[in-house]
């Protein structure tokens, strides 16, 4: 693999875990596990029917599960939990090359997806978002670059797809003008689009390990709590294990920081020490008083789930193997002998 490929699959991969490697270790299968009976869909219809309950349940997953404004506006990082700019949530934002280890002139730009009819999504159709969202074809019938987490979109039912697009859709418009994404050829070619999904049905709610298992892959949280080697493939039995590298301007909004994400299994240098209340306080809180979570962990959006989802979610990460690994971003960075990189306490490993 040549080395601006290995760069964009390492990015991919160890940034946000959206390459197929990970995607197909997590659960985010590419035909979802789940395929709804009937043959007959609301994402068939040209336009999704807009009501009171998709309204909710829309701003419940775009606001909360899903952190859509996190990467479609621009950030003030500056505040805890942070928030999108004034006047600007769902208006796009630009990604610094500096936080995604990329070179000019390639240049990723999360676009404007409010209702704005000039600058945003204004005029697309339905379907439109519903290839974005399930296959990675943008409106304009371009490949979407992974940062977008459509590895995992794809597995939301089709009635909760159909929420979201409805509240998209009915965002406030920002008339903001987006430059397009820039990438190389060799870029380009490293990615394709995904094959439709089938119809995907309503999760069981009745079985909380199950229903946390669709919250957690909707939620993309394996792509950051998975360390991977530096072709993008999953360390073996390290799944949610933490350690993976993280850049960006996570705490002040400026100076750009390296962290690293957390073991989130049930071991000792995990989270065992964790009941159900505790881990809702913490995502609710960003962490504890005096260790607080940094603000890459997209805790201000999911600090908006109800306590029966977050409990979902607890659920299912209780559920996994355990697994130890020592990760502690308040200790000098060591070499660790198992993610293969350097991470506070990796030399306890």
């Amino acid at each position: 693999m040549n080395r601006p490929i290995r760069a964009l699959c390492t990015f991919l991969t160890i940034i946000t875990g959206f390459l197929l490697p990970i995607q197909r270790s997590s659960g985010a299968s590419q035909t979802p596990s789940q395929p709804a009976t009937s043959t007959q869909s609301v994402l068939d219809q040209e336009e999704i029917p807009r009501t009171p309950e998709r309204l909710a349940r829309g701003k419940y997953l775009v606001e909360g599960l899903l952190q859509c404004p996190a990467c479609h506006s621009e950030t003030d990082f500056s505040k805890r939990p942070s928030e999108p700019f004034s006047g600007k949530r769902l208006g796009g934002s630009i990604f610094p090359n500096s936080t995604l280890r990329l070179q000019e002139p390639n240049r990723i730009v999360a676009p404007n997806i409010s209702s704005d009819l000039d600058y945003g999504a204004g005029r697309w159709k339905d379907a439109d978002f519903v290839r974005a969202l399930r296959q990675g074809i943008g409106h304009d019938g371009r490949t979407l670059f992974p940062l977008m987490p459509y590895f995992y979109f794809r597995n939301l039912s089709d009635e909760d797809l159909a929420s979201v697009i409805v509240y998209e859709r009915s965002s406030a418009p920002v008339h903001i003008k987006r430059p397009k994404t820039i990438l190389s050829e060799q870029f380009k070619k490293a990615f394709q689009p995904l094959p439709p999904v089938e119809h995907v049905a309503e999760p069981d709610r009745s079985d909380r390990v199950k229903y946390g298992k669709y919250l957690v892959v909707a939620g993309h949280c394996h792509a950051c709590h998975t360390p991977t080697d530096d072709r993008g493939t999953p360390y073996p039995d390290m799944e949610f294990a933490g350690g993976a590298p993280l850049f960006g301007p996570w705490q002040g909004g400026t100076e750009i920081r390296r962290v690293h994400s957390l073991n989130l299994t049930a071991d000792a240098s995990g989270i065992s020490y964790f009941d159900e209340a505790m881990f809702i306080n913490v995502i609710r809180n960003g962490g504890f008083p005096t260790r607080p979570l940094s603000n890459i962990m997209p805790w201000a959006y999911f600090r908006n789930l109800t306590d029966d989802d977050l409990g979902a979610i607890f659920a299912y990460l209780r559920a996994l193997k355990p697994v130890r690994h020592h990760v502690d971003n308040t200790e000098p960075a060591t070499y660790c002998k198992q993610c293969k990189t350097k991470h506070g306490l990796g030399s306890a490993n």
